[in-house]
């Protein structure tokens, strides 16, 4: 071993090895100089093996579950079934393939077989597809998104129908007394399908009279709380539901059901309630709507009493003021006061001088 002292810097190694020399920093003593060589020799002979390296592709079929299961966890339950029908539709289309596979072409090709049945269809997929393989680069599982630069197809924007309240009203009336209170929850809160249907008895404060919603529209999926005030009527609402609780359901609005998969009766919170609103829209003669228009009726008759953007978006749950302002159907003052002025304006360019 060639171990020796260098005043003052104190004792180092310095050997040969495969015709490679190595040298030491400075070590107190001798005996800590040679155990460092040894412990170095002892390194360069029987080097660690090569990290595994992290695979750069795999199973296009693997990645979709890996992406359900995360949107499972951190997702809406309507979102996590959205993606499933989707799902389904590529695994025909590229079962047994790589992600590598699965590139521009055979996706544009896949698009334009779907905007067939509508461009919102297609723009939709392409939105899951995009969102997938981000999820597959986020995590180093893959290297490219092969739905980059990929246009949106164009669409035909049209005005959201928001119905009336004397609407919204009528169909309320001709629901049994159950859905009267589920709908008059929906309607008073301005609150989402989902929230409503996971409202639980301690989320509701009757002595002070608000609520606690939960949504997992936010970012990062986190089930994030706002607190909504009650209107008297909600409170008349709740407070009679209240009354006639099952103690043993923690759900304010829950359901028996049979359970295909389990083949059982199933008890739980409220999941899916589309069907019912073509029943009752029919029976109250009025233009179908689905439970979210309540959202933007709601929000529009706030807008027409002046209550500020600000309220309004934290009532909704909205993180973007922009995504507020999509739910403001009504025509503000100021526009109409500017069409009064272009009104007055055209008919005294066509008065004849005298």
């Amino acid at each position: 071993m060639s171990c020796y002292f260098v005043k003052p810097m104190g004792w180092r190694y310095d050997f040969q090895l495969r015709g490679k020399r190595y040298t030491s920093k400075m070590y107190e003593t001798e005996g800590k100089a040679r155990r460092a060589e040894i412990r170095r020799k002892e390194k360069i002979l029987n080097p660690e093996p090569p990290e595994k390296m992290t695979p750069t592709d795999m199973g296009f079929l693997a990645l979709v579950n890996k992406r359900l299961d995360h949107l499972k966890a951190y997702g809406s339950e309507r979102h996590y079934k959205d993606h499933i029908y989707h799902s389904r539709k590529w695994a025909k289309e590229w079962n047994g393939m790589r992600c590598s596979e699965v590139d521009r072409d055979k996706i544009q090709t896949y698009l334009l077989k779907r905007v067939r049945i509508s461009p919102f269809t297609a723009n939709k997929d392409l939105r899951y597809l995009r969102a997938l393989f981000n999820f597959g680069k986020s995590r180093e599982w893959i290297l490219e998104n092969p739905t980059r630069n990929i246009p949106f197809f164009p669409v035909e924007k049209k005005v959201k129908y928001v119905p009336s309240e004397g609407d919204v009203l009528r169909v309320i009336a001709g629901a049994n007394p159950e859905t009267q209170d589920y709908l008059w929850t929906i309607k008073e809160t301005m609150g989402r399908m989902g929230e409503i249907n996971r409202l639980k008895w301690d989320d509701v404060n009757l002595e002070s009279r608000s609520v606690i919603l939960y949504t997992r529209k936010k970012r990062g999926g986190h089930l994030t709380p706002r607190v909504i005030p009650m209107t008297r009527k909600l409170f008349e609402v709740l407070a009679r539901c209240y009354e006639k609780r099952d103690p043993s359901k923690p759900w304010v609005f829950w359901q028996r059901y049979w359970d295909r998969k389990e083949k059982r009766w199933v008890e739980g919170p409220y999941q899916n309630r589309k069907k019912i609103m073509k029943t009752l829209c029919k029976k109250a003669r009025v233009r179908y709507f689905r439970f979210h228009a309540l959202r933007h009726l709601g929000a529009s008759i706030l807008d027409k009493k002046n209550v500020n953007l600000g309220s309004i978006q934290r009532i909704l749950g909205h993180e973007s003021r922009t995504t507020t302002e999509i739910y403001l159907h009504s025509i503000g003052e100021a526009d109409r006061q500017a069409m009064q002025v272009y009104e007055r304006a055209s008919q005294e360019s066509h008065i004849s001088p005298a």
